[in-house]
């Protein structure tokens, strides 16, 4: 579902789960996040979400660990660590058994690798097949990274490269370079756990996770949030091997020309930039990296810590003076 459509549908949820009722509810409906926070405890609160997609690859295994690690990412941006998961799948009734069964097996060895259980699950019949999870973490109440505190002068980091969404479109359209969809499936199976844990070792201020609204919609959902604006170099700005090439031959989902037309007017470019490559700003991701909005003082030990844990990064802009803006330079 498109933001503009996914915003009118929320509304009444909005207007009665408000969190002024509710005080133990930390991150609600109220403004847009990564994942809901309730508090248990003085010290300890936990973190919901869920997400779940038709295959992105071709391959049952990797599917379903790409839509594990999709769905476990909402805990990490909040600043949380996994404990458990659900599962959520639909697959068609002619769907082989045996790769049903590596659908789970796939998602169930990357929630393993991230240190938590897969505890069970729902299945039902539909014609394409649909699977992700639902996930529960924990964060100390005090600790909970949301995408609505960055400050003027922060530096923005990004975790992993983008284009994942039109290097699968051009998978799906038979014309995907092999070596290109190998890239994008090893960024999409990486874990965002270490980048969060470096998060919280370091202390910053905002961060998300890049998945389907791109790195735009995102951006300027955190720059909303924030009463901030948001600079990104283009230049700095990291992307898949192949993104550049498929964006030049206009291989573009659905979704990034909805991501377009609702941040669009948030959103400004400079002079010379080319028509595809700012539509590829606004390509929707797959189990994309964190954006992380820091303070310059506390950036080297940001970067110590990524480093430490093997975490690639990048410094792609900072935040500005602004209203929910985003600009590209």
């Amino acid at each position: 579902m498109g933001p503009e459509a996914l915003a009118q549908v929320l509304q009444p949820l909005k207007d009665t789960f408000r969190e002024a009722q509710f005080p133990d509810l930390l991150v609600g409906l109220g403004k847009a996040d990564d994942a809901a926070v309730y508090r248990l405890a003085p010290d300890l609160a936990i973190v919901q979400t869920l997400d779940f997609f038709a295959p992105v690859v071709d391959d049952g295994y990797t599917y379903g660990a790409i839509a594990a690690v999709n769905s476990m990412s909402d805990v990490w941006a909040m600043g949380g660590e996994v404990l458990l998961a659900l599962s959520i799948a639909a697959f068609p009734p002619n769907l082989p058994p045996e790769i049903a069964q590596d659908i789970l097996r796939g998602a169930g060895d990357k929630v393993a690798e991230a240190g938590a259980v897969l505890a069970g699950g729902h299945t039902m019949e539909d014609k394409e097949p649909k699977f992700g999870l639902c996930v529960t973490g924990t964060v100390h109440p005090d600790k909970v990274i949301t995408k609505s505190a960055a400050q003027v002068g922060d530096v923005l980091v990004l975790t992993k490269p983008l284009g994942v969404g039109v290097i699968t479109t051009a998978l799906k359209q038979g014309l995907a370079d092999p070596a290109h969809v190998d890239a994008a499936t090893a960024s999409m199976l990486r874990l965002n756990q270490a980048a969060a844990r470096a998060m919280q070792a370091a202390g910053v201020h905002a961060a998300t996770d890049i998945t389907g609204f791109g790195l735009l919609g995102h951006a300027q959902e955190m720059a909303a949030n924030s009463g901030v604006g948001l600079r990104f170099v283009l230049e700095a700005l990291p992307f898949l091997p192949g993104a550049h090439e498929y964006a030049a031959k206009w291989i573009f989902p659905g979704g990034a020309y909805n991501n377009e037309r609702f941040y669009a007017p948030h959103v400004s470019f400079a002079a010379g930039i080319p028509d595809e490559t700012q539509l590829l700003l606004y390509d929707p991701e797959t189990s994309g990296g964190l954006l992380i909005a820091v303070a310059r003082e506390r950036l080297a030990a940001l970067e110590a810590e990524l480093r430490n844990a093997n975490q690639p990064y990048w410094v792609v802009g900072e935040v500005v003076d602004g209203d929910g803006t985003v600009a590209v330079v």
